[in-house]
Parts: C-alpha cells; structure tokens; sequence
C-alpha cells in the first residue's frame, strides 16, 4: 500500500481552527492554571505547539526530503519551556503565531511535488525515520495535544465547579 499524504494534511489544516477554537478566548485563570504541579498549563502548550511546528515538525520533515543524509537540527522540547521562558509568554500572541505557522505548515506541504516520503533519515536513538513517518508523527502529535487541552480543561471545570460530574459520563484516562 503506497503512503497516501493528503488526509494527513487534510487533518493537519482541520486541526488549525480546532486548536483555534480550543484554546481562543480562554479564560485568564485558565491560561496559567496547572491540574498538578509539573504539569503544562495552556499557555505552556501553546508555546510547545508554536515551537515544534517551526523548529521540529516542519524543519526536519524538509530535512528529511531534501537530506536525508543530514543529522537533523537539535531540538530541545523540554527544555525549551524554561529557556525560552514559556510562562511569561504572551498567550493570545503564541497562539496566533502558531496559527499562522500551522497556516505556513499546510501551504509547504500542499506545495510539495512529488516529495520522496520513504526518504530515511537513521536517529540515533529512534531509529529511521522516513518522510512518510514523520508527517504521520506530526499529526499525532496534535491529537496528543488536543487530548491535552480536553483533559486540562476537563480538570479545570472539575475543580472550579466543586461538582460531582459523573452525569456527564465516566471521564476515561
């Protein structure tokens, strides 16, 4: 079965405006509100979410389809959120800047011809990683995300509304 990119990039554009309507308009307590200690608040993802779409996702995915043979930029997701300060950043500002990057992210994409998806980079420690894998990877990890922000937000209604919310249904890990 041959790689089929177009739904990947499909959802990737979808996922645009469902981080948008996720996460614009969010209330000040919440942008900075943690469910536990060492756990993201919104505006911590927003800014990881701007981060990987320029610096990971999209860079090594051109890398991978242009050099293969090229060790991939470094990256430093975790660390990332102190160096770079995440949680003085500037909410409604990280969000628009991914937005647009996500926006810049399907344009690239839709503009590949005939990219060679089964192009291999070997990873030290993943392993090879193909074209094809890490777009797949990409979309991932926005449903990773998005998970994320339901779970967050779940958690926050929980513990500001004191209610018991089992009406709504039994919240699944």
């Amino acid at each position: 079965m041959q790689f089929s990119p177009e739904p990947i990039i499909g959802e990737l554009a979808r996922n645009r405006e469902c981080f948008r309507s996720l996460l614009s308009g969010s209330a000040e307590e919440l942008i900075r509100w943690r469910p536990e200690p060492g756990k993201w608040c919104l505006l911590e993802i927003a800014c990881h979410l701007f981060d990987e779409e320029r610096e990971d996702f999209r860079t090594r995915l051109s890398s991978v389809l242009r050099y293969p043979e090229a060790p991939f930029p470094p990256i430093d997701p975790v660390g990332w959120v102190s160096t770079r300060d995440y949680i003085n950043q500037d909410f409604e500002e990280k969000l628009e800047a991914f937005l647009k990057e996500r926006a810049h992210s399907v344009e690239w994409l839709e503009s590949l011809s005939s990219p060679s998806w089964g192009n291999t980079y070997q990873h030290p420690a993943i392993g090879p990683m193909s074209g094809a894998m890490i777009l797949s990877n990409w979309l991932a990890h926005d449903f990773l995300h998005i998970r994320q922000i339901i779970r967050l937000k779940y958690s926050y209604l929980k513990a500001q509304s004191r209610q018991n919310l089992s009406y709504a249904g039994e919240w699944q890990p």
